[in-house]
């Protein structure tokens, strides 16, 4: 039988850790399959998608700049993908290419790993309206959150999020943070504040209730200023790792045929390469 192959594309490419989870995972399974990365060009990538039949893919993983053009770009999406508004997944189905978004459900399944009952803790701020904030509130929603506050410098950038999302979801400036953490059980930086090069706090969560769950998802350095600050207040913290590696189980069970595990083993792994930077 052919060797299941899948891959991870964007431009650049070399960065990714998806190779390492992946290739962790098929050794683990004893599989015979290779998951690599591809850097393509945004002006290649279509036609890129029109080639991975012929070229013996099943599917793979699609990342930064190409997301939305995967979106645009398959034949079927699942749910997730429509209400993201951006494709991360990618598989074949009787010749069919189709396209979904497992970055919610990363979100999610970390924050049940590390703070079981999250989803009924109350009204959740949402700082940030780029395209991961849309997988964050997709999760959100989908769990039941009812109070959702997407808190972002650009105004109109949060009020096309609250329309897009609808009921429960409202729009904020950076101005209102403060009085909208003070009944909130739930705060999550969506944006690229805290990332290393980028050290800045995301928002100041000294006011937050003793039961607030605070997580981020950049994981690089895993605890952000933002964690840090509030774990010194006493606060549950979830850094931002387990999101991509949850995030990695749907696509490898897709092409592979075998749900795999985020276990221990593997976070370790990938934080001993993040340390490794």
């Amino acid at each position: 039988m052919a060797e299941k192959k899948a891959f991870v594309t964007g431009h650049p490419i070399a960065h990714s850790r998806s190779p390492k989870i992946h290739g962790h995972w098929l050794a683990k399974y004893g599989i015979d399959g290779s998951y690599q990365a591809i850097d393509v060009a945004p002006a290649d990538f279509i036609a890129f998608l029109a080639s991975l039949g012929e070229n013996g893919f099943r599917g793979g993983n699609v990342t930064i700049p190409h997301k939305e053009a995967a979106f645009a770009g398959v034949a079927r999406r699942d749910h997730a993908a429509d209400e993201i508004g951006a494709v991360n997944t990618l598989w074949l189905e009787d010749g069919v290419l189709w396209g979904g978004n497992t970055d919610g459900h990363g979100f999610a399944a970390n924050l049940d790993d590390y703070a079981p009952g999250w989803a009924a803790n109350g009204p959740a701020v949402v700082l940030g309206a780029g395209g991961a904030s849309r997988a964050v509130i997709h999760a959100l929603k989908e769990r039941g959150v009812r109070d959702i506050r997407i808190v972002n410098r650009t105004l109109a950038r949060a009020q096309e999020l609250s329309d897009r999302f609808g009921a429960g979801v409202s729009a904020h400036g950076a101005d209102a943070t403060g009085e909208l953490l003070a009944d909130a059980g739930l705060l999550i930086n969506t944006t690229a504040l805290g990332m290393h090069g980028n050290e800045g706090l995301s928002a100041d969560p000294a006011g937050l209730a003793d039961h607030a769950v605070v997580t981020d998802i950049v994981y690089v350095p895993l605890e952000t200023p933002l964690l840090a600050a509030a774990s010194a207040r006493g606060l549950k913290t979830v850094d931002g790792l387990g999101m991509l590696l949850h995030q990695a189980v749907p696509g490898f069970e897709r092409w592979f045929g075998r749900r795999p595990e985020v276990t221990p083993e593997l976070r370790r792994m990938i934080v001993a390469d993040i340390e490794a930077l």
